[in-house]
């Protein structure tokens, strides 16, 4: 939606505009917003208990409401205009909307033993959907926030992620890790997030002043389907449950060393094998990426991200054409420190580490050249890291 559309006052005018009882209660109307996040490095490592390294972006979902108390929950995106809403505490069947994840989300908050508000709300985005940036996360965090009311501010961030990602694993059914959530609750600005998804401890790695994020976005819409998603973690269930028979103390890809992959490979199921690799060297990759953010050793940042593109091309099968010619493209402009695809994969979009001066260059570079090879018309969205979720109103 348009910027000056998506300001605090503009979405309360928009509430106002919908609801009579908005305009005689103006003061009382709160605005919450949630980031979406990029993935630097660490894919599918968070549903085996590994490291990841992502940072939440200033495209965000924000939520402008009015608290109620008839325990209904109704909102209408903007500018779409379509309202739906359910009641709290009733049972709603999944229905494919994107209310999914706010029921979802009212859901797993109720059975935390959360109190929930009421709200006649409205709904807009900067952020892309079906591109890998976590809209659904971010949905789930801004109407927690929302239902939460005054109690949010109450929840520790981390706390507020775990029950937005069960909504996610249990309601609506996809089973993803921690990741998204947790980015987007804890968000540090100008700091990716490097997260243990095992003991959950986290901090924040300062991201160089002299690099600039930038998110290309493929246009070709991510296809991943809950069961191809669903497949990827099985296929490393698997390859862990082989693993564990020859190795009792391996409770996680995580603990997977190398050489006992390759010890144990005439056991593995070739598809289960290569997935497992992917994960074993992409936690290794993480490490090796925080080390040289933190020593400002851009190179061997690039390199880490070349070879993540490469293993979940090649290991774990989620990279599309299209992400691998956005790769291609951006890797051939001088500037661009480090390229790669981000997100589930199959579509979607590729995360850049670049220099300030190469990003118009970037810009013009695939403008030109992804189109001619694709047929799509790509997104630049330069991005910069920013706090977690949270009120502005």
């Amino acid at each position: 939606m348009r910027p000056s559309a998506f300001e605090p006052d503009a979405l309360v005018d928009a509430l106002v505009a919908l609801e009579p009882a908005a305009a005689a209660r103006r003061a009382e109307v709160r605005v919450v917003r949630a980031p979406g996040r990029v993935n630097l490095i660490g894919e599918y490592t968070d549903v085996n208990l590994g490291f990841v390294l992502p940072a939440a972006i200033d495209l965000e979902i924000r939520i402008a409401y009015l608290p109620t108390d008839d325990g209904r929950v109704e909102l209408t995106r903007i500018p779409e205009g379509d309202t739906l809403g359910f009641q709290l505490g009733l049972d709603r069947p999944k229905d494919g909307t994107w209310l999914d994840y706010v029921a979802g989300t009212a859901w797993a908050l109720a059975e935390a033993g959360h109190r929930l508000s009421g709200l006649r709300g409205v709904i807009g985005s900067t952020l892309p959907t079906s591109a890998g940036l976590s809209s659904s996360a971010a949905i789930e965090l801004v109407s927690a926030w929302a239902m939460l009311d005054s109690l949010a501010a109450t929840i520790e961030p981390l706390t507020l992620a775990r029950i937005c990602q069960r909504a996610e694993n249990a309601y609506v059914g996809v089973q993803s890790g921690l990741m998204d959530q947790f980015a987007e609750a804890c968000g540090v600005a100008g700091s990716a997030m490097l997260l243990d998804c095992r003991s959950l401890e986290w901090r924040a790695v300062r991201i160089p002043s002299d690099v600039t994020i930038v998110v290309l976005d493929t246009g070709s819409p991510r296809k991943l389907e809950r069961s191809a998603y669903n497949e990827r973690r099985a296929q490393c269930e698997e390859a862990l449950a082989t693993i564990m028979a020859e190795d009792p103390t391996v409770t996680a890809l995580r603990d997977v060393t190398p050489g006992l992959l390759e010890a144990t490979r005439p056991a593995l199921d070739p598809v289960a094998y290569r997935r497992a690799r992917h994960i074993v060297t992409e936690d290794g990759r993480v490490a090796r990426t925080v080390a040289a953010l933190e020593a400002g050793d851009m190179g061997t940042v690039g390199e880490a991200f070349a070879a993540s593109h490469l293993s979940l091309r090649d290991d774990f099968g989620v990279v599309s054409p299209e992400l691998d010619a956005m790769v291609e493209i951006a890797a051939s402009v001088p500037g661009v420190l480090a390229a790669r695809m981000t997100g589930a994969g199959f579509g979607g979009c590729t995360v850049n580490l670049v220099l300030p001066d190469a990003v118009a260059a970037l810009r013009t570079a695939v403008e030109r050249d992804y189109p001619a090879r694709t047929g799509l018309t790509p997104r630049v969205l330069p991005v910069h890291a920013t706090d977690g979720a949270g009120r502005l109103r």
